[in-house]
């Protein structure tokens, strides 16, 4: 049976198939096209599945996320689909899950090179949306070091002593580092190569949010973590439709007047430390 007629389809693009990004594209991806890349060949079945099963038009592709070829390739597929109006780059690991340097190659390096090769396909009018953490609130950089990343090509990234002395010193201090990165790589994108081709790029900053991923940090550091939902003014986890909602709006057409900017989407959190009534460690 064919459910849509339609071939002209704007196509979305999802990197990282988990369950913060599914959500968004659920929420937009009514008679469009959508493109899952992630590492996981399991994962890409199942979740292909459920949207097949659901109405929705999709294909698949593993990608390593963290190789700029793999990337590329994933973003030609996705142009070669039709015209890419959305890309949403959810890939990363949790400091629980890896090395300094798996975390930054991941989520840093490779979102940079995911955004580069983004900004070569993305149509006119498109949208594009990282997912970062409330942790790139928890590090501050210096404004010479966030102008030495601005000024850096991704490739480069890990050349700065940045990245080859602070970031490595554990897990914890790569990730909150990545995830401040990842605002700047919006940034710098939004008024440069998405600038160029009239395209709009966003990161969105969730706190705690019950996920499959987020119970293996809860296993390692579930009082640190308890701690924070506490402190929070929300006083409660997150959930992956709470972040949906914020990221079809950021894609959608009544944010047209946004780009290169982050939405911290915490509970209160961050204005828990700020105001000191929570403290790290």
């Amino acid at each position: 049976m064919i459910f849509d007629r339609n071939e002209k389809k704007e196509v979305i693009a999802l990197l990282g198939a988990g369950c913060m990004g599914t959500a968004i594209v659920r929420r937009i991806a009514a008679g469009r096209r959508i493109l899952l890349g992630d590492i996981s060949e399991k994962n890409l079945e199942q979740v292909s599945h459920d949207f097949r099963y659901s109405g929705y038009d999709v294909e698949t592709m593993i990608v390593n996320a963290m190789e700029k070829e793999s990337i590329e390739a994933f973003a030609k597929k996705a142009a070669s689909l039709g015209n890419v109006m959305y890309f949403i780059d959810t890939a990363g690991a949790s400091p629980n899950q890896a090395s300094p340097e798996h975390i930054l190659a991941l989520d840093m390096v490779g979102t940079g090179y995911a955004v580069d090769a983004f900004g070569e396909v993305i149509a006119s009018g498109g949208a594009g949306l990282i997912i970062s953490s409330q942790t790139g609130y928890m590090f501050p950089l210096s404004y010479e070091v966030e102008q030495e990343i601005l000024r850096t090509p991704t490739e480069k990234l890990m050349e700065l002593s940045i990245f080859k002395e602070e970031a490595m010193k554990k897990s914890g201090t790569a990730y909150m580092i990545a995830k401040r990165v990842n605002h700047l790589q919006a940034q710098k994108a939004a008024a440069t190569s998405w600038k160029t081709r009239r395209a709009r790029i966003n990161t969105i900053s969730p706190g705690i949010i019950v996920t499959p991923l987020a119970y293996d940090e809860f296993a390692a550091a579930g009082e640190g973590y308890q701690r924070m939902i506490d402190a929070s003014a929300a006083e409660r986890c997150g959930t992956a439709d709470e972040i949906a909602e914020a990221g079809a709006f950021l894609l959608g057409e009544h944010a047209k007047f946004i780009t290169g900017t982050d939405l911290l989407i915490d509970g209160g959190v961050i204005a828990s430390i700020r105001t000191g009534n929570y403290r790290l460690g």
